[in-house]
């Protein structure tokens, strides 16, 4: 591995990304294709795993991906190019371009959507949501689909990341502009740049190089869940490969698409009313981490997880595209690209801990806003987490009420009211204040 500060060669660099690739990415599984740039220029470009199981196919790094909450980035540009061109602002109440849309008595801006800070219900966070996915909506259909939802909270108080906001966006790029908002994306900024494998991802065209999307099912792989392509839209609805979304990170240092000072905005973290920072643009998460400076954003949709990470100071850029539903790429992004700016991943270490302990940390947690549960428990003098749709993981102590995973950057922070009984943990990934679970009263998962 390179030290740190030292900035490895380009043949060295390949050998250890290759090993860190092949080590998470089996050749007859499903897997991934990645790319690293320096300064625009590929450093290293690689498929691993396979494109189609059934008929043998494997990936090579020119096949494309469905990126899913990649799409948000593209999404952002397409708001922030209306906005200079005037025909929209930031501070616009969304009333100003869809005026049927319910306000329940709040000021909700432009602004609120691209930050995640609406207080709008997340339209794939429902229960209904897994009924309608299979069905066909047009974009009118989807915002009226959540539109009698309540509010979660009012705008600008609180971060809880919002697909409904996404496809609202998507809405008034296409009121404003008068076309379709793929028509958009294409004529602005797929054309301009040149990105020829980029597509609104739907069942019918002709995409050469489409790869297979995959899920686990206890230990055995099969096709992933059918989901209509119109749900997604503006919130998730793109595919591509590494190769252009290497142009669309190079694009991002030019005024190719829109001025610097327009993505300086995006790039810049909101702050709610209480003056906390959300870690999150528009569109993109901002992050310092390890004395890495990074805006990033990864993609999660039936068959596909994706990640792609910016090291702006040094212009390097690491995107992995993978074709099963299964981990998240992040960790492995960005440990590849600190890697390639010569400041290696600084692995946390455990502080000494009577095991006795772990049984007051035990419980069943809530997700804020979701309908999802994160379960802690004790296990043979270890303590494990199993977060939604993953497996259970080992978590270690690095303080009496910060635990760090075994497999990749997150932490827990317990939180314990005056009795001493855990309340709520704080999960934390790379940028934000983390998401808060609840204390529930269910009980613990049965152990295998």
């Amino acid at each position: 591995m390179a030290f740190p500060g030292n900035v490895p060669s380009d043949e060295k660099l390949a050998v250890i990304i290759d090993e860190m690739m092949t080590k998470h990415y089996k050749p007859d599984e499903p897997g991934a294709s990645i790319i690293v740039t320096r300064k625009g220029k590929p450093v290293f470009r690689k498929g691993y795993g396979m494109a189609n199981m059934e008929l043998g196919v494997k990936i090579e790094p020119q096949m494309v991906f469905r990126l899913g909450s990649i799409t948000k980035q593209f999404t952002t540009v397409c708001i922030l190019m209306l906005m200079e061109q005037g025909k929209l602002d930031l501070q616009d109440e969304i009333t100003s371009h869809l005026p049927d849309y319910p306000m329940q008595g709040h000021h909700i801006t432009i602004e609120h959507l691209l930050t995640h800070t609406s207080g709008i219900k997340s339209y794939t966070s429902i229960p209904e949501f897994q009924k309608m996915m299979r069905t066909d909506l047009s974009l009118e259909e989807l915002v009226d689909s959540f539109k009698p939802l309540p509010m979660e909270f009012a705008p600008g108080t609180r971060y809880n990341y919002n697909n409904s906001a996404f496809v609202m966006l998507g809405l008034v790029i296409e009121k404003i502009s008068g076309i379709k908002y793929a028509d958009f994306l294409k004529k602005n900024i797929f054309g301009p740049l040149d990105m020829q494998n980029t597509w609104f991802d739907m069942p019918n065209p002709i995409i050469p190089g489409r790869v297979s999307g995959y899920q686990v099912a206890g230990d055995k792989f099969e096709n992933c869940d059918y989901i209509s392509m119109t749900l997604p839209h503006a919130a998730g609805s793109l595919a591509s490969n590494v190769d252009d979304m290497a142009k669309w990170d190079a694009a991002l240092y030019t005024k190719k698409l829109v001025k610097q000072e327009s993505l300086k905005k995006a790039w810049t973290p909101y702050t709610l009313q209480d003056g906390t920072s959300t870690g999150y643009g528009y569109g993109w998460a901002v992050s310092h981490f390890q004395d890495h400076n990074m805006i990033a954003h990864g993609g999660g949709i039936n068959g596909f997880v994706t990640d792609g990470f910016r090291f702006p100071d040094e212009q390097v850029y690491v995107c992995i595209l993978t074709n099963c539903a299964r981990g998240i790429p992040d960790d492995l992004a960005f440990k590849i690209g600190a890697i390639t700016v010569g400041k290696p991943y600084q692995e946390p270490r455990a502080i000494p801990f009577d095991p006795v302990r772990y049984e007051h940390y035990q419980g069943v947690f809530r997700l804020q806003y979701m309908e999802y549960t994160v379960a802690v428990m004790a296990e043979n003098d270890k303590l494990y987490v199993t977060m939604p749709g993953e497996e259970k993981e080992e978590i270690f102590p690095v303080s009496d009420i910060e635990f760090a995973s075994k497999n990749s950057i997150t932490r827990y922070r317990f939180a314990f009211d005056e009795t001493g009984k855990v309340n709520t943990i704080t999960v934390m990934g790379f940028y934000g204040p983390g998401m808060v679970a609840e204390i529930t009263d269910q009980p613990l998962p049965m152990r295998v």
